[in-house]
């Protein structure tokens, strides 16, 4: 396992080739952010953003969603997927920030998850990216990549943000989920284009596919 140190000099090299790093949601304020977050589910950020306009300009606000009809609702999501299940969700954490929170989105961990279809993963993206309280969110993205660097051994979402928020400062908490998350979109993918990776000579999973090779007897 990696030492905080050598967590940090790989966040940094990875930080200089995305420089970019951020969340791929459009909003404007922390309620959208929470929405488009909950939509992401099971879909890519490019579909959400191609959604939440005109759900935005429908239902601007807590006060809005939570009255909404479920067949508009579901008719202005159904091109991210589960819309269903996802028009439910917003409608019931509309109508708890309605009610338990003045409409104001909460910025707090504890309180987030009580919401209906919010989990660790969508409380860090909003209380990072809109609420300036540190979070590490953790997807799919996040696991492969931490896992193969080697600065994780785990599969469970919370016990890799636990390892990696000890690794990591917590002013870097927000940016390095981010930054592996582009990581894994645009180099460490499935199939993984190490030639690309900034950090290949300190990935665990990298010279675990190159000793074969440096073993190879020459013909």
């Amino acid at each position: 396992m990696k030492t905080s140190a050598e967590a940090r000099a790989i966040l940094k090299k990875l930080e200089g080739q995305h420089p970019d790093a951020d969340t791929e949601l459009d909003y404007r304020n922390p309620f959208e952010l929470l929405v488009a977050t909950i939509l992401s589910a099971q879909t890519t950020d490019v579909r959400v953003n191609q959604v939440t306009p005109a759900l935005f300009a429908r239902f601007p606000d807590a006060r809005a969603m939570a009255a909404s009809d479920p067949a508009e609702l579901e008719g202005l999501i159904r091109q991210t997927g589960f819309f269903r299940q996802k028009a439910r969700a917003l409608s019931g954490m509309s109508q708890a920030l309605l009610v338990q929170h003045g409409g104001e989105v909460p910025a707090s961990m504890d309180t987030l998850v009580t919401l209906s279809g919010v989990g660790r993963k969508t409380a860090n993206v909003v209380l990072g990216h809109a609420l300036g309280v540190p979070g590490l969110p953790v997807d799919r993205h996040v696991l492969r990549v931490t896992n193969r660097i080697g600065l994780v051994s785990s599969d469970d979402p919370e016990e890799v943000e636990r390892r990696l928020c000890e690794l990591l400062s917590r002013d870097n908490w927000t940016v390095a989920s981010d930054t592996f998350i582009l990581h894994g979109r645009r180099v460490c993918k499935p199939k993984p284009e190490c030639d690309r990776c900034a950090v290949r000579d300190a990935c665990e999973a990298y010279r675990t596919l190159a000793a074969p090779a440096r073993r190879r007897p020459k013909s």
